[in-house]
């Protein structure tokens, strides 16, 4: 169920992105293909043996807001430009996007693929007689499929981060499922399982003392309160492997299944190593001072869940037949 979940939200996040892409063609909302009037203080003028030149390109705001049918501008558009004329005559010009630029100018920048930048090309040019500034009509390059191309990127570095997690997990899971094995060996898990025996038995009354899931279940649990996440993971995953050969109905979670899911969502933590790196890693100047609040937070989640899973148990609504269905007998007559 919860991979046609997932295949319905990307289909309408592919849909909801075309037809945006679409709106964007038919309103024109980027002026593709639109030339604009600006003015350019000239900082240094073309020569014979030199075709760039810069200045300082000027577009009033009345004139930007009306041109995109906007409020972007909320003052006089002054930024630097760099213009090129080619061999051919051909004359290009490159406006650099800083703090001062219209948000929309720095939408389209980031959208075309540049965030510091948009190049255009000069359809005519007029010097006044100083040579101290000129008259241009430009156009910029054209910004469309913006949504389309947006969620193809996302699709290729969700993939790309999704390989590098899984190869991640891999040397975790046999890290870790070696360490279970040889405190398994060496008699450590069977000690610390027996001692845990009283609590064990009481949220999971349905596995067996001595079976492999205890394990592994405790040992789950003890890495989440150490917040090690990724070391949890595959401990969570070998627990409910392990559970899942005590259940008589294949495709119903048993009721202990439903218990240590709980305990391993509500995420009981008393060291929370993962977050505290995080706030290091962000210079923080204290960042032991969640330890409180996480253990309160994550033990007030633990016991509403457990205490919601045990009596959803009970109910008569709830609780699923576990035998495996078999086919009535035949009776033979005479």
């Amino acid at each position: 169920m919860l991979n046609y979940v997932w295949i319905s939200l990307i289909v309408i996040g592919i849909l909801v992105g075309v037809g945006k892409d679409i709106n964007d063609e038919v309103r024109n909302t980027y002026r593709n293909g639109v030339s604009m009037e600006a003015t350019v203080q000239v900082s240094k003028t073309p020569t014979a043996l030199h075709q760039t030149w810069e200045g300082e390109i000027v577009i009033p705001e009345d004139a930007f807001n009306q041109f995109y049918g906007i409020e972007s501008a909320s003052s006089e558009i002054r930024l630097p430009v760099v213009m090129t004329t080619a061999s051919s005559g051909r004359t290009s010009l490159v406006i650099l996007i800083d703090e001062s630029s219209p948000v929309f100018w720095k939408e389209m920048a980031k959208k075309s693929g540049s965030k510091d930048r948009l190049s255009g090309v000069v359809h005519s040019i007029k010097f006044s007689e100083d040579k101290s500034s000129a008259q241009i009509s430009f156009l910029l390059e054209k910004v469309n499929y913006v949504k389309a191309r947006a969620i193809t990127k996302a699709a290729l570095d969700y993939a790309d981060t999704a390989v590098t997690i899984s190869l991640g997990l891999i040397g975790v899971m046999a890290l870790w499922l070696g360490v279970m094995k040889v405190a398994e060996e060496a008699g450590l898990l069977r000690v610390l399982t027996k001692a845990l025996t009283p609590f064990t038995s009481r949220l999971f009354p349905d596995v067996p003392s001595d079976h492999p899931a205890v394990g592994a279940m405790i040992m789950n649990i003890a890495a989440n309160m150490l917040g090690l996440n990724n070391a949890a993971t595959p401990l969570g995953l070998k627990a409910m492997e392990e559970l899942n050969k005590l259940n008589p109905k294949l495709g119903t979670a048993t009721n202990a299944m439903c218990t240590f899911l709980v305990i391993n969502t509500a995420g009981l933590t008393l060291i929370p190593a993962t977050a505290i790196a995080i706030r290091v890693a962000q210079g923080s100047a204290d960042p032991g001072v969640i330890i409180g609040t996480s253990i309160f937070g994550a033990g007030c989640a633990t016991v509403a869940g457990l205490v919601s899973v045990k009596i959803l148990q009970r109910l008569p609504r709830y609780k699923k037949d576990l035998l495996i269905d078999t086919p009535p007998t035949e009776v033979k007559n005479g």
